[in-house]
């Protein structure tokens, strides 16, 4: 039986990506996606899950280039688990997306601010192509939230 390890969030950053570089030179970024916790009709209050998230090499350069604070991403990955030993010796476990794929989803701020021109590429297709015109015409539709399942 195979298993599936697959995650797409949709929400807004918590703070401005930064860039890192690791001792050999590769490039990554760790940043955090509020997400939007679903509301029942019990629920009197609303509140968000934050979910923390690492892009390496050309999807960290896009990240950290041209995510905000604030804005709204569409993130794709899988979810990675870890753990580590912290300085008073206790265990602490990790989880976090290791993200393939995000996508800038403020299409006011993306027509005007991006190199995309209002569509929405992977950080993958912007990095390599931001300077070549390139366009994807629909190939990345942007996401609303009456396009979600739920």
């Amino acid at each position: 039986m195979a298993t599936v390890n697959s995650v797409v969030l949709l929400g807004r950053l918590t703070k401005d990506p930064e860039l890192r570089k690791t001792s050999s030179g590769t490039s990554f970024c760790r940043f955090t996606v509020a997400c939007d916790k679903r509301k029942t009709k019990d629920d009197q209050e609303s509140g968000a899950n934050f979910i923390s998230c690492v892009a390496w090499r050309q999807n960290a350069d896009f990240i950290s280039d041209y995510g905000q604070k604030g804005n709204q991403v569409t993130v794709e990955g899988s979810i990675e688990t870890g753990s580590y030993t912290d300085r008073d010796g206790r265990k602490v476990y990790t989880t976090e997306v290791l993200v393939n794929r995000v996508q800038l989803a403020d299409t006011k701020q993306a027509k005007s601010d991006y190199p995309n021109n209002g569509t929405s590429y992977t950080m993958a297709e912007a990095a390599a192509h931001a300077n070549e015109g390139f366009d994807v015409g629909d190939a990345d539709a942007d996401i609303s939230g009456d396009d979600l399942p739920f």
